[in-house]
């Protein structure tokens, strides 16, 4: 099954609008990039992330921890690979760099990651149903 370049276009622009709202502590619509239902898996972390209220709770802690320590992190999502799926899901796989910018510093690599993320086509478009995080220790 061949994916459509507006498909693989979609998938680029869901992970360029997370980043942004995470990144600018807007929890809502970072969690609206996930489906009603969906889940967030980290070793960073001790706990997924399942369902709406916990994805924006997620989010705002993430938020509220970058605030508190005076740093600016940015989420930057590249070498996306879009893998077909049934009609209407994908599997997507790319790396995921963390990086801070401490006041008046220089910045800093937090993580290299992998997201592996399995995306349902809703009525708003592609969403994450379930994304899977791999640390590159």
């Amino acid at each position: 099954m061949d994916i459509s370049a507006e498909d693989v276009l979609a998938v680029h622009q869901l992970y360029g609008r997370q980043s942004h709202a995470i990144d600018s502590g807007r929890a809502a619509d970072w969690a609206a990039t996930f489906t009603a239902d969906g889940e967030f898996h980290s070793p960073s972390y001790p706990d997924p992330a399942i369902g709406a209220a916990e994805l924006t709770a997620f989010a705002e802690r993430f938020h509220a921890g970058c605030v508190d320590s005076g740093e600016v992190l940015r989420h930057v999502v590249s070498t996306v690979e879009v893998i077909p799926g049934g009609p209407d899901t994908l599997t997507s796989r790319a790396y995921l760099q963390i990086v801070g910018t401490p006041t008046g510093e220089a910045s800093r690599l937090h993580r290299l990651t992998t997201v592996v993320d399995d995306l349902v086509r809703t009525p708003a478009g592609w969403r994450i149903d379930r994304r899977v995080v791999l640390r590159d220790d």
